[in-house]
Parts: structure tokens; C-alpha cells; sequence
């Protein structure tokens, strides 16, 4: 019988059993908050903009349900929520969004400046760049371990 001694215990991950979960967990808060950002903000220039007709409202519409969908199955390491759940967290967010957005556009020249109008848009920008920065290291990350 071989005699482990705690140092050896600890730098196998498949003895440390609670550990090895906790380092798992810390991935899953993680889970597409980057894209929430991004579907917020696109939710609230959307709703700035207001619900007019044409081809721009059909594009928006179909911009903002790829983000509610598409960020499920993006590669994460651990385990995700159930779709329903996932997708009705991310329903009530692109509401929150349209609605502070429809709300911003009644306040633009009345109680806010005219220069607030681009700052969903801005804000939109800085997050889109950023998750996609997030998700391209996640790639990469994953190719060059090991």
C-alpha cells in the first residue's frame, strides 16, 4: 500500500473531490454574462429608437432574438442551466432593456440632453467588443492547454 502524503494528495485533482467542484462553479457564474450586456444595450437602442415600421424593425427584431438564443450554445466549460430557465432569464433582461429604452426616448429633450440618445449605442459598443474579446480568448484558451 502506498503512503500519499498531503502535498501528493492535493496535486491530484481527481482525490479533491470539493475543490475540483469549486473550481468549476467559479466558470458557471460566468455562463453568457457577457452577452447579457450586449443583449441589454441592444435591447435599450432598440427601444430608443422606438417601434416604427419597415425593414430597420425587422432586422432590429431579428438582431435581438439571435442574442436572446445563440449565446446557449456558445463552448462553455460546465454545466448550464436548462434551456426555459436560461431563455426566460434572458427574455425578462431584453424586456427590462426595450422598456428603459422606450422610457429614454420619451425623456430626450424634455428632461435629459439630446446627447444622451447615443448612449445606449456607445455602451452597446464597448460591451459587443468586449464580449467578443471574451469569447475569442475562451477559444483560444481551450486550444493551447495542454
Amino acid at each position: 500500500m502506498q503512503n500519499i502524503s498531503n502535498s501528493a494528495l492535493l496535486a491530484e485533482p481527481s482525490l479533491i473531490g470539493r475543490k475540483f467542484a469549486v473550481v468549476t462553479s467559479e466558470g458557471e457564474r460566468l455562463f453568457g454574462l457577457d452577452t447579457t450586456f450586449v443583449l441589454f444595450f441592444l435591447a435599450m437602442d432598440i427601444g430608443l429608437a422606438g417601434f416604427s415600421s419597415g425593414l430597420d424593425v425587422s432586422i432590429s427584431g431579428m438582431t435581438l432574438a439571435a442574442f436572446l438564443v445563440v449565446p446557449y450554445f456558445l463552448p462553455f466549460f460546465g454545466e448550464r442551466d436548462g434551456f426555459r430557465e436560461w431563455m426566460i432569464g434572458r427574455m425578462v433582461i431584453g424586456a427590462a432593456g426595450l422598456t428603459i429604452g422606450l422610457m429614454l426616448s420619451q425623456a430626450i429633450g424634455v428632461l435629459l440632453p439630446e446627447s444622451f440618445k447615443f448612449g445606449p449605442m456607445t455602451l452597446l459598443i464597448v460591451s459587443a467588443i468586449f464580449s467578443c474579446y471574451l469569447q475569442i480568448y475562451g477559444i483560444i484558451r481551450f486550444r493551447l492547454a495542454r
